[in-house]
């Protein structure tokens, strides 16, 4: 249930600009949580790859002391890469293609980063619940 919603905003991520081509929800420690990505790319070790650059770079911020990061571009010949936290321990990684409107898509990357983080902490209070109302019910027993 948590992986088909996710999967829906990241469609919805790449539906909003035609120049988004794919998009990644990854745990820090790199485990694939959903994604939209062409059929040539291996989701698990694209997001493997994404937590480590991420965390490098949160490294290199650390180290001259630019704080929390937020996130990383990465441009190469046939486009970018965002890598936005999406709350304290989840990714959202955006390839698009080279754009003259990059604000747009740091605009757009933020803007379903924040539905990710929602979405999450629904699921995580949802579940909260549940197990309450078990440990309630086990109680009354």
């Amino acid at each position: 249930m948590r992986t088909s919603a996710l999967k829906s905003i990241l469609r919805e991520l790449n539906a909003s600009s035609s120049d988004i081509e794919a998009a990644a929800c990854i745990s820090s420690d790199g485990f694939n949580l959903a994604a939209v990505l062409n059929s040539d790319v291996d989701p698990d070790r694209y997001s493997a790859m994404c937590a480590s650059l991420l965390a490098l770079a949160n490294r290199a911020a650390q180290e001259v002391q630019r704080g929390n990061l937020k996130l990383v571009l990465v441009e190469g010949e046939h486009g970018v890469m965002l890598l936005v936290q999406a709350g304290q321990n989840t990714i959202l990684a955006v390839a698009a293609k080279p754009s003259r409107n990059l604000g747009m898509i740091f605009m757009s990357a933020k803007k379903y980063a924040q539905k990710i983080i929602d979405t999450l902490d629904k699921f995580s209070a949802d579940k909260f619940s549940t197990n309450q109302a078990i440990v309630s019910q086990i109680h009354a027993a």
